[in-house]
């Protein structure tokens, strides 16, 4: 006898839900709120030291500022900080200009003589350098590499006196080469073109150019050096500096003023006041130092923006 399930029977009897699981309120302090905390200190601290390092950086220079708009004689009784008696800044630069028959503006000249020859060269030459050891391989590499990291650990200072007598057998001293060519080697720029053209350039778009018939030098100037432009920019700044404020090297080896540049120059004039006769001019001499950072911070303004399309260019790439 068979018994046929009526349609309530046979669905099936649906499972029984699981009890809801109990919860707990979060701790009041968590993980995630202590990092936060922990951040924002952090994040305190270090505004405040970037502050003190600001300060710190442009103290001297407000000082500079303050200081060219003074007169002799309010230089030595007022307040260092802050201006004082009448607005002398005009007079100062027309005086730092004309003085001597314009003396500073021959030491300017020779200032950018030295370094466009010597730090222009010096950043070519680097750059020509770096890439060859980055992207070729020549018995001895090792050996050029402990070099190249030798001279970057020796001052310059140390090499001066060497340099000095080398020269002055050769006949070279008190002329512009006596400064242009020991600028011309930079073994920092040397090291930091190498290294980065070790990733900047790949070595899969060299071969590709090589296969195409281009020779190493176009293949350098037309696709290399486009890569390399952050690098380049970089070494540029870096011995345009070094260049622009090289002291020791010309002290040592110019005798005569006609080829100082702006940092022995200016030198110069301070130490008049403790010679004999020596007339005391340190409203010029704080003028032309003002004078002197200006294309300084020209120089880096206008190249900063070709570093910074090199490292978009890069970074697209």
């Amino acid at each position: 006898m068979s018994v046929r399930l009526s349609p309530a029977h046979s669905r099936e009897t649906p499972a029984a839900s699981p009890a809801p699981k109990p919860t707990f309120p979060a701790p009041k302090f968590s993980a995630r709120r202590r990092g936060g905390v922990t951040r924002q200190r952090s994040s305190i601290l270090l505004t405040v030291l970037m502050g003190l390092m600001a300060l710190y950086a442009l103290l001297p220079l407000f000082w500079l500022l303050v200081n060219s708009t003074k007169t002799q004689t309010s230089l030595f009784s007022s307040f260092g900080l802050w201006f004082s008696g009448d607005f002398a800044l005009w007079d100062n630069v027309v005086g730092t200009l004309t003085y001597n028959d314009g003396e500073f503006l021959r030491w300017l000249a020779n200032t950018v003589l030295y370094v466009v020859v010597g730090a222009g060269g010096a950043t070519f030459l680097a750059t020509l350098a770096g890439y060859g050891l980055a992207k070729f391989d020549f018995p001895g590499k090792r050996g050029v590499f402990a070099v190249v990291l030798g001279a970057v650990a020796i001052p310059g200072t140390a090499l001066a006196v060497p340099t000095f007598l080398m020269f002055s057998q050769m006949g070279l001293t008190n002329t512009p080469w006596s400064v242009i060519i020991p600028s011309l080697i930079s073994p920092f720029g040397l090291y930091l073109v190498w290294i980065y053209a070790l990733e900047s350039v790949p070595t899969e778009v060299l071969e590709a150019a090589r296969m195409d018939g281009a020779g190493e030098f176009r293949t350098f100037f037309t696709i290399s050096l486009r890569m390399l432009a952050p690098g380049f920019i970089t070494v540029l700044l870096f011995t345009v500096v070094a260049t622009w404020n090289n002291y020791f090297l010309p002290l040592i080896m110019l005798s005569q003023s006609t080829w100082y540049p702006l940092t022995v120059g200016l030198n110069s004039w301070n130490a008049q006041a403790t010679t004999a006769g020596g007339e005391a001019i340190y409203n010029l001499v704080i003028t032309g130092s003002l004078l002197t950072i200006v294309p300084i911070v020209g120089a880096f303004l206008f190249l900063q923006r070709f570093w910074q399309s090199g490292l978009s260019a890069g970074s697209v790439k």
